[in-house]
């Protein structure tokens, strides 16, 4: 997410007396799943022999993105931006790590906006009472990322 667009939607929640959360998603990186295909390899790590029965370096194959990986970020939001779209958000044009959701629950128009950075997930939200579009929105994110 742009600077910018974290200013704004700042901006945004108090203008509108929007309610305004930042997530940390622990080991994020660690959540992310290599593309299909995909193979990285990588020397043993601290504590693990690193030459092999016949003296020659040990390489490991890399399973799931670690830490240090040129390409872990771009994992990570591979696996989140997806789920976001399947969950009913629409992707702003402008800064593509900026989604929108409204929905009318129980007669009541509520609206949610995200903003992810890195690991951190900007959350605007009108609404946060028991079944509330937000409160489905954390059960559901929860239930996906423990």
């Amino acid at each position: 997410m742009r600077p910018t667009s974290l200013r704004a939607l700042a901006a945004i929640a108090n203008a509108a007396g929007m309610h305004m959360r930042r997530w940390d998603f622990v080991a994020a990186y660690l959540q992310g799943d290599l593309e299909q295909n995909e193979v990285v390899y990588c020397h043993a790590p601290p504590g693990y022999a690193t030459l092999g029965a016949d003296g020659r370096p040990r390489i490991c194959r890399v399973a799931k993105p670690i830490y240090g990986m040129a390409q872990v970020g771009r994992r990570w939001q591979r696996s989140l931006f997806p789920w976001l779209l399947d969950f009913g958000f629409t992707q702003c044009k402008s800064d593509p790590c900026v989604f929108t959701l409204s929905e009318t629950v129980n007669g009541t128009p509520q609206r949610l906006t995200l903003g992810c950075y890195v690991d951190d997930l900007f959350t605007l939200y009108t609404h946060a009472g028991p079944g509330s579009l937000y409160a489905r929105f954390v059960d559901a994110l929860t239930q996906r990322w423990n």
